[in-house]
């Protein structure tokens, strides 16, 4: 079957961001997460969360209802902490996540349901420097210590020793972070808190976090995208395939190994390897500082979260094969946007589950153990 240019098929909703964007504006989001639960009809499938999956997940959504043209589906990029609530709340299908929930946040859930990888993708460090395009190497310390708000310059020492020959400019950096409650601000500071004890100790890990210093903020990878395009100067964190598609300059960042490593599929799928020839297959598993020379530093997975059972036996149905499509013919739209495709043992640990637990014997928890 042809499927269409992935470019081609975003949503309205994500063209309209695009344009808010490129035209100098911020993207604000005016959502209630905990909206009060209304009737979904069962041709109808909402789902919403993570920011950072928002691009495949419109071009899933848009090949997918190509082909089943009864069905109606939505996808509300409104950031991963948000999606958990509706979706707990009743008011999305399908939340998605770029934090899996941990086992206290399960217990505490209302319902029964399962959180299945669905992709995976790498969180870039993205910068504005106009006269300075790169390429650019940042040390582990180095880029810690600019989101510690500890290294203010541009022409810092460090900086300068790792790119020999870039003469950078006498300017002050401006970091921008994320405001909303994030995914992607959790794989992020995973992250730095695996390899930085300041950072552990300080801001520490979370889906929001009170930033350092004078940060700007802004809400979803879109709008911390659109912020470092305008700010000179400025530097952020967002998905690689969302920064590479709006041509952002991105860094090279070192890596555990010591090397200095740019997101790429390849460099990505060795990330969530954490350096192995044998990807994990424990589904709800967070790789901090992936290990390996090829392997990029910064990796996540995004997680759909789905009920066992919705209110009618028709909805159940329609989700559960809208997400084995995604976890089957939808993996092939991975890499043309950026996002790393699940490894095949993922991709049938996650079949087996959502086989065994949607429609079937009711637990919650996905563990390695589940997977089996």
């Amino acid at each position: 079957m042809h499927r269409s240019t992935p470019l081609a098929t975003f949503s309205l909703s994500v063209i309209v961001s695009l344009s808010i964007m490129l035209g100098g504006c911020e993207a604000e989001q005016s959502v209630t997460a905990t909206e009060p639960a209304q009737p979904v009809p069962d041709n109808t499938i909402l789902a919403a969360g993570s920011s950072f999956a928002a691009p495949i997940f419109n071009q899933w959504f848009s090949v997918y209802g190509a082909e089943h043209t009864a069905l109606s589906l939505s996808y509300d990029s409104i950031g991963s902490g948000a999606g958990i609530e509706r979706f707990l709340a009743g008011s999305a299908d399908i939340g998605t996540t770029d934090a899996p929930l941990n086992a206290d946040e399960v217990e505490q859930a209302e319902g029964e349901f399962v959180q299945l990888p669905v992709t995976g993708g790498m969180i870039a460090i993205a910068y504005n420097l106009p006269d300075y395009p790169g390429p650019l190497n940042l040390p582990r310390d180095v880029y810690t210590e600019i989101f510690l708000g500890q290294a203010f310059r541009w022409d810092d020492p460090r900086i300068a020793a790792a790119n020999p020959g870039m003469k950078l400019p006498p300017r002050l950096i401006q970091v921008v972070g994320r405001r909303d409650s994030s995914g992607t601000t959790f794989a992020f500071t995973h992250h730095l808190a695996a390899i930085s004890d300041d950072w552990a100790n300080g801001p520490g890990v979370g889906k929001r976090i009170d930033w350092p210093g004078g940060a700007m903020e802004a809400t979803g990878n879109e709008g911390v995208a659109q912020r470092i395009k305008i700010t000179q100067g400025s530097i952020g964190y967002v998905e690689a395939g969302f920064a590479q598609r709006l041509g952002l300059s991105i860094a090279w960042l070192e890596n555990e190994a010591g090397g200095f490593v740019l997101p790429s599929v390849e460099t990505g799928r060795r990330g969530l390897a954490d350096g192995t020839d044998t990807p994990p297959s424990d589904l709800t598993r967070t790789i901090p500082d992936p290990k390996g020379a090829r392997s990029y530093p910064i990796v996540t997975y995004t997680w759909a979260l789905a009920s066992t059972a919705y209110d009618t036996q028709s909805k159940t149905a329609e989700v559960k094969a809208l997400l084995r499509w995604i976890l089957t013919d939808g993996q092939q739209d991975a890499e043309a946007l950026g996002y790393v495709p699940l490894p095949e043992n993922m991709v049938q640990a996650a079949l087996n589950v959502l086989e065994d637990r949607v429609g079937g014997p009711k637990k919650s928890l996905l563990t390695a153990d589940d997977a089996d």
